[in-house]
């Protein structure tokens, strides 16, 4: 299943040049991802963020992302592959119906100061956002 997340352009969003600028396209990423990784419909109880860092992202700018007053863009988001103690999370932020950021990113399990192995708990939760890629 793939997670919908729909947000709203800000007017402070754009650079000088009128896009969406880098740091804020990263921003609307994670926060999406991290509402994927609290939500209730998959099994979590939405109060908490699941003890993961972020290992690696790896990020691909299609094309301009504008900003346009009362107008959202959606972000899917997905899990591609389960690591024995990573998930790796595939996402796209879409303005138009067209791919305008996508982001592939690598979350690691944590007790706080190394990595841990996922529980079956959280094994289970991620599952539900898994999508093999076609191949």
């Amino acid at each position: 299943m793939r997670h919908q997340h729909a947000v709203q352009l800000r007017w402070s969003d754009p650079d000088v040049y009128g896009h969406v600028n880098h740091a804020r396209a990263l921003s609307l990423v994670e926060d999406a991802r991290l509402t994927m990784a609290s939500e209730p419909a998959a099994g979590g109880d939405g109060s908490a963020h699941p003890p993961v860092i972020l290992a690696r992202l790896e990020v691909d700018y299609r094309r301009q992302l504008q900003y346009r007053p009362r107008e959202s863009v959606t972000i899917e988001s997905w899990v591609t592959r389960l690591g024995t103690s990573s998930v790796t999370t595939r996402q796209e932020l879409r303005q138009d119906g067209h791919v305008a950021v996508s982001v592939v990113a690598v979350l690691v399990m944590t007790d706080g100061g190394s990595s841990r192995p996922l529980t079956e708990a959280e094994r289970a939760f991620w599952t539900t956002f898994l999508e093999e890629p076609a191949g």
